[in-house]
């Protein structure tokens, strides 16, 4: 019997592991991801880059805080509608999704420590997070061209 409890319990842990049981299990921001510059005309974005399914899953949850000018970029293997709610997440924050050109498709403002959903209106690789009212306050809107390394035309 306690061998049976064994590998059941073995196999109940490999099974979190290959579902992505890490980002099940993260309780604080995470703060160490890699950051690259972005530019909305003359505005310099700092933003955290989020290219794997764990840490878009947790993306900026669990952040108190976060600089003026830092967001953080999603980056998804191919073009498809993006959808994202703020579970766990307890900044107010504007989500723009980005064309692979660098072009805003749409923003959406979203309330923290909630699971309502806010998508983009035609299929997009990136997704954008900054502090709400951002883009707002800086006249940055859909159809405005973000610049940076992502965005580089590809030959």
């Amino acid at each position: 019997m306690k061998r049976f409890l064994f590998g059941l319990l073995s196999l109940l842990h490999l099974s979190l592991l290959s579902c992505g049981g890490t980002a099940w299990a993260q309780s604080g921001p995470q703060l160490d991801l890699p950051r690259l510059t972005l530019s909305a005309g003359m505005h310099l974005i700092q933003a955290q880059v989020a290219s794997t399914p764990d840490q878009r899953s947790i993306g900026l949850m669990f952040r108190r805080e976060m600089p003026a000018n830092e967001g953080m970029l999603f980056i998804f293997e191919q073009p498809q509608t993006q959808c994202f709610w703020m579970k766990n997440t307890l900044l107010p924050l504007t989500a723009a999704f980005v064309a692979d050109d660098g072009s805003i498709v749409n923003l959406a403002d979203m309330k923290p420590l909630t699971t309502d959903t806010h998508c983009s209106t035609q299929p997009v690789r990136y997704v954008l997070e900054m502090h709400q009212g951002w883009f707002d306050k800086r006249g940055i809107k859909a159809g405005t061209r973000l610049s940076g390394q992502p965005f580089a035309v590809r030959p």
